[in-house]
């Protein structure tokens, strides 16, 4: 029986000229407006004021930009090589959530620097809306007929145009919907750390600040190293494509090493009852 056939109408929406609008791009501006606007009212609740966080949005828009390129290019480099000015063409596709999330914590513990803020807590309020934005921003993957997994003869699957078939799965038509089972898991995760905020802001429930951002850390790195394994394009260290054989999943490797450090923190904060480590002042 099946329940659920997916296929891409294509990544553009309308192109006038030669200029067109993606649905990728779209739903990134979109995830980016939402994850604004819930982070400011969070920010309001806890007593920070309402410009903190629109202060913030543009560098950490610009920083997890430029992480997320930065990081897929370095592994990726022998595909640019030959021609680096392919390396500015983000338009064509390339990005990695996990130099979006270096990039984006590099741009908050700078801006905590400067505003004399309190790095956890500040990030505490911004990784729900980080995890919305992802769980929006996996649907450009469909769109774009990419990030998609193994063949599959499940009840619910992707259907992939032969163009963008792997060269060894060019009979096949159905694989896993890999962004749809990430874009779920990131979308509990969001539902999960609202509801946290929401208990905390009130006295008698208060969590330590770090708390949602490891728990952010910990649950994200969980879903990430199972569903990367479903998937055929991963980046990858000493191999490639399609399976990493004999190589490691870059992806797998980083979500080990966060999720080390949430279950450190989460250990720190929850059962030592400790606050984590200041990265910016013992004055703030």
């Amino acid at each position: 029986m099946v329940i659920a056939t997916f296929q891409s109408p294509g990544p553009e929406i309308i192109q006038i000229g030669p200029i067109s609008l993606r649905w990728y791009g779209l739903l990134i501006a979109i995830s980016v407006f939402i994850g604004l606007r819930i982070s400011s009212y969070i920010a309001r609740k806890k007593g920070l004021g309402y410009k903190l966080i629109d202060d913030l949005l543009p560098f950490l828009v610009l920083s997890s930009l430029i992480g997320a390129r930065t990081y897929y290019v370095a592994f990726e480099w022998g595909n640019y090589r030959e021609n680096w000015l392919e390396v500015f063409a983000i338009w064509k596709g390339g990005i990695a959530i996990h130099g979006a999330l270096i990039g984006g914590a590099l741009a908050i513990f700078l801006f905590c620097r400067f505003k004399k803020q309190r790095f956890w807590e500040i990030l505490d309020i911004i990784v729900p809306s980080v995890a919305l934005g992802q769980a929006i921003g996996r649907w450009g993957n469909f769109f774009n007929n990419e990030a998609f997994g193994l063949p599959t003869n499940l009840p619910w699957k992707l259907f992939i145009p032969f163009i963008y078939r792997p060269a060894v799965f060019t009979s096949e038509k159905y694989f896993h919907p890999t962004f749809l089972y990430e874009s779920i898991w990131n979308l509990l995760i969001f539902l999960v750390l609202i509801y946290l905020l929401r208990k905390s802001m009130k006295k008698s429930e208060k969590l330590l600040n770090g708390s949602i951002s490891c728990l952010y850390i910990f649950s994200y790195s969980i879903g990430r190293i199972l569903i990367e394994s479903l998937r055929i394009d991963p980046l990858c260290i000493a191999s490639a494509p399609p399976f990493c054989e004999g190589g490691i999943r870059t992806a797998q490797l980083m979500s080990l090493i966060l999720l080390t450090f949430g279950i450190l923190g989460l250990w720190r904060l929850f059962v030592q009852k400790k606050d984590l480590p200041s990265l910016t002042s013992n004055n703030y």
